[in-house]
């Protein structure tokens, strides 16, 4: 039960011991401790300042946090792997309603695989590749990568003036 009574040299807490429980159910929706403090009309310091305060308090933000938390990772998880579950087919044969119990199938979704693996072991399955060391090019390397460039150059150049005089040439569409 939250302190409600008066501190030395302070007010009253605001903390009623209904918000434990409504803090619980918040955070099982995913709330964070600004979205609490929008909720219950108070500041995220005086969030801060409960959880120190009432320890029952933490705890059910803690509970809360932690399984919602665990239910889409969990979730995430039979995404990423593929899942069965019970499903009622509707049919309608001769004006009757027929309804039949199957398991349908759901194949593994590759993109929560992926978001799986970058998260579970990010130095095995980034996106950047980390290079160790520097590039280092010697003298000829250098010299033999500006001559094909300044040769490209020149060809792209002449290609470019030969364009430019065929359109020139061309009399225009009327």
């Amino acid at each position: 039960m939250p302190n409600t009574k008066k501190h030395a040299g302070g007010r009253p807490t605001a903390l009623k011991p209904e918000f434990i429980d409504q803090a619980y159910n918040y955070c099982l929706l995913g709330a964070t401790d600004a979205q609490l403090a929008g909720f219950f009309g108070v500041s995220e310091k005086t969030i801060n300042t409960w959880k120190k305060q009432a320890p029952e308090f933490a705890d059910s933000l803690k509970r809360g946090k932690m399984l919602a938390d665990a239910q889409v990772a969990n979730s995430l998880f039979q995404r990423a792997t593929g899942y069965s579950c019970p499903e009622t087919k509707v049919n309608i044969a001769d004006g009757r309603v027929i309804l039949t119990d199957i398991t349908k199938h759901h194949s593994p979704d590759t993109t929560a695989a992926i978001f799986w693996l970058k998260n579970r072991q990010p130095d095995k399955w980034r996106d950047k590749v980390e290079v160790n060391g520097s590039l280092k090019l010697d003298k000829e390397t250098l010299d033999m990568i500006e001559t094909q460039f300044v040769t490209k150059m020149a060809a792209a150049h002449e290609r470019q003036k030969a364009v430019l005089a065929e359109r020139e040439a061309r009399p225009e569409a009327e």
